[in-house]
């Protein structure tokens, strides 16, 4: 019999994301790239593996081929393990028929047969669009000090924003008393971070029971959580200090690469205790021309910059031609940017063409529905002005419309 693994990880990877379209039109959302050199589904691996979790299901659905091939053996993260490791777990036919992800309890209930094979005593839930760096293993030992049946992390959040969280009432002993999902009238700001850990046979009893009930969503934070807490299970919350960003939005996506930016960085990627892992392929040195102007910036390998680039976050193989300005703007790999363009306030997805003398966006006005966004293999021509908020989607031939 093969060994047990205390605690498995399972990595919820399949949301369309339809918030970040046109970003997303082709890519599932934690494949999607930040920060300069990563995929959002390199901070809960990296996590994992730093915690001293081995062994990740990653639930993909929605546009998968990129986010399978991206995670591949998990070689990069020190997860291609004989025993564990990482494992792609997409929808599959049963002998009953194929049923696609219906809601997050039910994907994990779909993957019982995975987590068995490895008979934990511990399931870790995660999502994968998320930026944060986070020690699971104090969450986990909390949760076993507590003999807790589920344990939730939560953060702080100003009231004024907890109507758009999932908000939990705790007592003095950090144990759950309420919860609310999306409430309009907030009794707490302890908001959760879609990060939960299940005692399995707990967590195995409660999926069996909701899959039966056909009102059921298929949530954990809509029906899994709320009934375990009515039957008076042991719930407790674990509180989480640090920087934390679902990036599910435009604003949000744009506003956490900037994060990346500043001087006293509460997410320090440069931790040599907690590094962030990620694939990547070999590529020359960034150049910059003798007329080039850079000024708090992150510039990938591979890039040729002639032209000026501020406050902006520059993904690899990225060229911006003599006289070109780029400024608060996150440019994202094998994108370029012909002489004398200006991209101000823009997220730019990947092989992107901007023709010489060509405007995309305003100068940042404080205002996030003015972020201009192009999706994957948009070509805009020289001399084209793109108004500040657009959002257009590509295609394989360049082509283009208008998304909103």
């Amino acid at each position: 019999m093969a060994r047990r693994k205390e605690c498995v990880a399972m990595l919820l990877a399949g949301g369309q994301g339809s918030r970040l379209y046109p970003l997303t039109k082709y890519v599932a959302k934690p494949a999607l790239y930040f920060g300069g050199k990563y995929r959002i589904i390199d901070f809960p691996l990296s996590n994992c593996i730093n915690s001293g979790i081995d062994t990740v299901g990653v639930l993909t659905q929605y546009q998968p081929l990129e986010l399978n091939d991206y995670i591949g053996n998990g070689q990069p993260w020190d997860l291609d393990r004989n025993y564990g490791g990482a494992h792609i777990l997409p929808p599959y036919q049963k002998t009953e028929g194929t049923d696609w992800y219906k809601g997050t309890a039910n994907a994990i209930y779909q993957n019982i047969p995975f987590m068995e094979k490895y008979d934990p005593e511990y399931v870790l839930i995660l999502s994968g669009d998320h930026i944060y760096s986070m020690d699971y293993n104090r969450m986990l030992q909390e949760h076993k000090d507590n003999n807790a049946d589920c344990t939730i992390a939560v953060l702080e959040v100003p009231l004024e924003e907890a109507s758009r969280f999932g908000i939990l009432t705790t007592d003095s002993d950090n144990k759950i008393t309420e919860f609310e999902e999306k409430p309009k009238e907030p009794k707490s700001t302890k908001a959760s971070m879609g990060i939960y850990i299940f005692t399995y046979d707990v967590m195995k009893r409660y999926l069996e029971r909701d899959e039966e009930d056909r009102d059921s969503d298929n949530d954990f934070g809509k029906n899994v959580i709320p009934a375990m807490l009515g039957d008076g299970c042991r719930m407790f919350t674990y509180a989480f200090e640090g920087y934390w960003k679902d990036v599910g939005t435009i604003p949000s996506l744009w506003e956490s690469n900037m994060d990346m930016l500043a001087i006293k960085k509460e997410l320090n990627l440069a931790d040599p205790s907690w590094r962030f892992y990620y694939r990547h392929a070999p590529r020359h040195p960034h150049y910059m021309g003798k007329d080039a102007v850079v000024n708090n910036c992150i510039i990938a390998e591979g890039c040729e910059i002639e032209g000026t680039v501020e406050n902006s976050v520059i993904f690899a193989d990225v060229s911006v031609g003599e006289g070109a300005v780029i400024r608060d703007s996150v440019i994202m790999p094998d994108t370029s940017i012909g002489r004398g363009a200006i991209v101000n306030y823009s997220v730019i997805s990947t092989r992107v063409k901007i023709g010489e003398n060509a405007t995309i966006g305003e100068p940042f006005a404080n205002d996030s529905s003015k972020i201009t966004v192009l999706g994957d293999d948009v070509e805009v021509g020289s001399g084209e002005n793109v108004e500040a908020g657009s959002s257009l989607e590509g295609s394989a031939r360049g082509q283009r419309e208008v998304v909103s």
